[in-house]
C-alpha cells in the first residue's frame, strides 16, 4: 500500500524572482542540486537509487521534453534507473510524491527521487502556426507562459477565477491583503525555518521573494491586476518563481529519511474551473470523510496560496484554525513554481510535525482548469 511507504529527507533550491537570480540556470541544473543536496540529507548513496519521478508543467530548455531523465542522469542517479514526469497542474509536486509511493507499493521501486522544478524565467516564445503556413507574411510570438496562467476553458486569466470566487462568497478586498501581509510577514519571521530545507545555490542563498515592504498600507495602494474595481493584486496573488525541490521515497526497511511522512490518504477533485480556487475545499472533505477524521485530528495544515481569497473560502468552509495554517508563508510569500509548491508543501509540513510532535497534517491546493488536491501525510 502507497501508506507504506517512507518519504523525507526534502531539501529545495532558494526560490528566485521572475527574471532574477535562476533566470539563467537550466531547469535540469536547478533540479539535480536538489536531487543531490535530498540524497545527501538522507545518507543515500546515487547508485542505490532504482527510480525518479519528476514533475514540471511547462517546457523551458531543449531538453525539457526529457526532462525526467535529463534531470535523474545530471543528478548522477545510475543510467540503470528509469525515470518518469508527471503532471497535475498546481498539484504536479503532489502528484511525484503519490507516483513515487505508488510504484514502490506496486513492487517496481525500492528507492526513488522525488522531484519537481520550474524554469518559468526561461519559458520561451513560440510561433505556433509557423510550420504549415509561412509561405507569406509575418508572424506572432505567443508567449508560453501565458498559456500556463489562462483557464484553458474561457482563456481568462486564473486571477479572474479568484475575482469570480470572491464576487461570489463576499470575500474584501482589504481580508485578502491582511492574508498576503501575514504571509510575507510569517515567512520573514521563519527564515530560520527554511533555511533547514533550503541548499544554497552560488548565486542565490534565499528566498528572494518576501518583502519587507508587503505591509498593509502599501499593499492597499496597489491597483487590481485583473478587473477595473476588482479585488486580486500581485500583493495578494502567488508569485511566478523559479526553483527545485526533492525528496526520498523508499520501501520499508530500506532507510529512514530525515523528517519522513508516510501518505496516508489523498484525493483529488473536479471543481468548476471558473472557481478554481474552491478546490481545497472538497478534496479536503474527501479525504476527511474516507479516513473518518474531522478538521480538529489535524495539528498542520499547508494550503497553497494561490489567491489569498483561496486560503480565505478553505478557512470559512472548512473551519481551518489560523494558528495551524501556512505559519511559515506559502505561495503569496515564497512563489509558486507548480512542480516545486507540492514538494515544498510537504517538507515544510513534514519538519513542523517532527519539530513540534504532531502527527497530521493535510497540503491542499487548487489546480487551474478546473480541480483541487488533498493529501494527509503521518509523521514517522
Amino acid at each position: 500500500m502507497p501508506g507504506d511507504v517512507i518519504i523525507g529527507a526534502g531539501q529545495r533550491t532558494p526560490l528566485g524572482n521572475f527574471g532574477g537570480a535562476l533566470r539563467d540556470v537550466p531547469l535540469a541544473n536547478q533540479a539535480a542540486h536538489a536531487i543531490r543536496a535530498s540524497l545527501t540529507a538522507a545518507a543515500v548513496d546515487p547508485g542505490d537509487v532504482d527510480h525518479c519521478v519528476f514533475s514540471t508543467t511547462v517546457p523551458t530548455d531543449r531538453d525539457s521534453l526529457f526532462a525526467a531523465r535529463v534531470v535523474a542522469m545530471r543528478a548522477g542517479l545510475p543510467e540503470t534507473a528509469p525515470a518518469l514526469c508527471v503532471t497535475r497542474a498546481c498539484a504536479s509536486g503532489l502528484q511525484a510524491i503519490l507516483s513515487a509511493a505508488q510504484q514502490i507499493a506496486d513492487g517496481q521501486s525500492r528507492l526513488s527521487v522525488v522531484a519537481g522544478a520550474e524554469a518559468f524565467s526561461r519559458v520561451p516564445h513560440v510561433v505556433s502556426d509557423l510550420r504549415w503556413n509561412a509561405a507569406r507574411g509575418g508572424r506572432v510570438f505567443e508567449d508560453m507562459l501565458d498559456w500556463a496562467y489562462r483557464c484553458p476553458f474561457s482563456q481568462e486569466y486564473m486571477g479572474d477565477t479568484a475575482e469570480t470566487l470572491a464576487d461570489r462568497h463576499g470575500y474584501s478586498r482589504a481580508a485578502m491583503d491582511e492574508w498576503a501581509a501575514m504571509s510575507q510577514a510569517r515567512a520573514l519571521g521563519s527564515r530560520w525555518f527554511l533555511a533547514r530545507q533550503i541548499a544554497p545555490m552560488p548565486m542565490l542563498a534565499e528566498d528572494e521573494s518576501p518583502r519587507e515592504d508587503a505591509v498593509l498600507t502599501k499593499l492597499a495602494s496597489l491597483r487590481p491586476a485583473f478587473r477595473d474595481g476588482g479585488r486580486v493584486t500581485a500583493g495578494n496573488a502567488s508569485g511566478v518563481t523559479d526553483g527545485a525541490a526533492a525528496m526520498i521515497a523508499c520501501a520499508p526497511g530500506t532507510t529512514t529519511p530525515a523528517n519522513a511522512f508516510r501518505v496516508k490518504a489523498w484525493k483529488a477533485v473536479g471543481v468548476p474551473p471558473e472557481i478554481m480556487g474552491i478546490g481545497p475545499v472538497p478534496a479536503v472533505r474527501a479525504v476527511l470523510a474516507e479516513t473518518g477524521m474531522g478538521i480538529g485530528d489535524i495539528d498542520y495544515f499547508e494550503v497553497n496560496e494561490a489567491f489569498a481569497v483561496v486560503n480565505l473560502h478553505a478557512e470559512a468552509e472548512l473551519g481551518i484554525p489560523r494558528d495551524r495554517h501556512n505559519l511559515y508563508g506559502g505561495g503569496i510569500s515564497l512563489g509558486h513554481p507548480p512542480a516545486v509548491t507540492g514538494l515544498r508543501m510537504a517538507m515544510t509540513a513534514a519538519q513542523h510535525l517532527h519539530e513540534t510532535d504532531g502527527t497530521f497534517a493535510m497540503l491542499t491546493m487548487c489546480l487551474g482548469g478546473g480541480q483541487g488536491m488533498a493529501m494527509l501525510i503521518e509523521r514517522v
